[in-house]
């Protein structure tokens, strides 16, 4: 019972001051909400970072050549053309804890049907790459290695490139053009929309890699040789015998330098989740910061108060209020300030996270912790910078208090 009419004081005492009491929480409104926007916003990168590289496939090991040096300037990354159809199938055979391994050559050509033409990225693949990305065929089928074999001219189209083709039409078994080369389409992918970093998914041609080596490109390297790993313990592993198998196929010795490059693109997706994981925590502490800040503005404010009631403490302690009512009362005042600024800050703060996603047109994250987190923390900065000002109210002499004007 003392404490539903201490918490009914407190509350009739912030009402009675409703601007005053406003102004109070404004810190930690602003606070919490500041910390729920700026965590989100952290966690909406992590997540953008990740899903960009699970979109790659999971366990992935990509092999890409090295760069050119032929005592000149230093080429690009990839520009050497040391990597052969033949180095996929020798690490697909002789390296252990793979599930599947799929080279590949891609370029942009014009895409023709009839009098209609875009322009998409062709893919040369083998048909392990449906499983190495988790593609799905919507209509038709997909390449098999029959294709590759004859070399045959077919193609497996995305759907945006079959709705700016072919409409609304069903595309299977319909010819296109591809660079001037007529191509049938087998197959009609799935849509997989936007990647995290804003690129079309659908927007592609995938042929048989012989084709697109011997018909299009006229070529007999690959530029890049995907290897899905059995499970993530063995990445490190399957990395290691991938980099000795190629240095014996190429015949590298000693110290000279590898024409190849191995990414272990589950040791990126570690080293770029701890790096946004820091910014969460960097922005999510500049956030907090203006708590404390409200705490200081709760604990002003209180002192304020003491000093307005000091009569009124001293009626209380005349008519037998002990030490622990007075301090619960003026605690309970600061608690309501921590608890309804924070529950303010919370909408503040998840509205704020929508818009930001809205305007800025990139993707946030709201999850509980921050959440809990940020109003723990709020009602805490209540109760803690409360003390102070209950303490000076309660230790008042009571004779010295009714004396006050």
């Amino acid at each position: 019972m003392l404490f539903k009419e201490c918490f009914l004081m407190a509350f009739t005492a912030l009402y009675a001051n409703k601007l005053r009491s406003l102004l109070t929480m404004l810190g930690i409104i602003i606070g919490v909400g500041a910390v729920i926007a700026m965590v989100s916003v952290g966690m909406g990168v992590r997540s953008n970072v990740q899903e960009s590289i699970a979109s790659l496939g999971s366990n992935m090991l990509i092999v890409s050549p090295g760069s050119s040096n032929r005592g000149g300037p230093r080429g690009a990354a990839g520009s050497m053309q040391t990597l052969k159809y033949e180095d996929a199938r020798a690490i697909q055979s002789k390296i252990r804890n793979i599930d599947f391994v799929s080279p590949s050559v891609s370029g942009s050509y014009q895409i023709v049907n009839g009098n209609q033409n875009w322009n998409s990225s062709v893919q040369g693949v083998t048909p392990e790459y449906m499983d190495i990305k988790s593609l799905v065929v919507e209509s038709g089928s997909f390449i098999s290695t029959d294709n590759m074999n004859k070399r045959d001219r077919v193609a497996v189209i995305g759907t945006t490139v079959a709705e700016n083709l072919f409409g609304s039409e069903n595309p299977v078994g319909r010819n296109i053009r591809v660079n001037n080369q007529p191509f049938r389409v087998i197959g009609l992918l799935e849509s997989k929309g936007q990647s995290s970093m804003g690129q079309d998914q659908d927007d592609v041609v995938i042929i048989p890699l012989t084709t697109a080596q011997e018909r299009m490109l006229g070529i007999t390297y690959v530029q890049s040789i995907s290897v899905q790993v059995k499970d993530a313990l063995y990445m490190d592993q399957v990395q290691e015998d991938i980099e000795v198998l190629l240095r014996q196929r190429h015949r590298i010795v000693g110290d000279k330098e590898d024409d190849f490059h191995v990414r272990n693109l589950t040791s990126l997706m570690e080293t770029m989740t701890q790096t946004t994981t820091m910014i969460t925590l960097l922005l999510g502490s500049v956030a907090g910061i203006s708590l404390i800040v409200g705490g200081i503005g709760i604990m002003n404010i209180m002192m304020v108060s003491v000093t307005e009631r000091t009569r009124e403490i001293g009626i209380r302690k005349a008519l037998g209020a002990t030490f622990g009512n007075i301090m619960m009362q003026f605690l309970i005042e600061s608690v309501v300030i921590g608890v309804i600024g924070g529950i303010i800050g919370i909408f503040i703060g998840c509205c704020l996270s929508y818009a930001i996603a809205g305007l800025g047109g990139f993707s946030t994250v709201i999850t509980l912790a921050p959440i809990v987190v940020s109003f723990s923390f709020s009602v805490g900065i209540g109760l803690l910078f409360g003390i102070l000002p209950a303490r000076k109210a309660a230790k008042l002499d009571p004779i010295e208090a009714l004396r006050y004007e």
